[in-house]
């Protein structure tokens, strides 16, 4: 049957000499049919965690392996300090809501009130991909009141929220 149908048994070939199963131009594993009428999506392992706070919280995650710098000098993180001005912390947020190539963007909750105008106007937006996380920072406690995830919670199971104690 796979001698009619493909010509040799895919099976037992290499993946990467059989044109059915493998795209020499991009390097991914595919087959004829699945290419027809769908969008070229980036995989997991080209996409990436952008990530916005102090210094502690962004070199911990720098170590973790989510640190990235394209060719170009752009860069998947941003260090904030307090010599940071707004409008670039600003910037940087509205850099990485825009990146085909990030999934997700961990911003600390006292950047994200330095500029909730921006996150909340990009979480009513709508848009899914990048997800928006706040997460907390060594200087400041997390307070889920003022997280857009947290309150979509307690918007679909209030007793959940209360449960651990919070009223939003």
């Amino acid at each position: 049957f796979w001698l009619k149908l493909f010509g040799s048994e895919p099976s037992l070939q290499n993946p990467q000499k059989s044109s059915n199963f493998y795209n020499s131009s991009s390097g991914r594993a595919t087959s004829r049919a699945g290419n027809m009428g769908k969008k070229n999506f980036l995989n997991q392992a080209e996409m990436k965690i952008g990530v916005i706070g102090d210094e502690e919280t962004v070199a911990g995650m720098l170590l973790a392996g989510v640190g990235h710098v394209d060719g170009q000098g752009k860069k998947n993180f941003l260090i904030v300090d307090s010599k940071t001005h707004q409008k670039q912390i600003e910037d940087c947020f509205h850099e990485l809501t825009t990146r085909k190539d990030i999934a997700m963007i961990l911003i600390t909750q006292g950047c994200a009130e330095t500029i909730r105008m921006a996150v909340d106007g990009y979480n009513d937006s709508g848009k899914v991909v990048p997800t928006i996380l706040e997460i907390p920072s060594k200087e400041q406690p997390y307070d889920p009141r003022k997280d857009a995830i947290m309150q979509r919670v307690a918007f679909f199971m209030p007793t959940a929220m209360a449960a651990m104690g919070l009223e939003i």
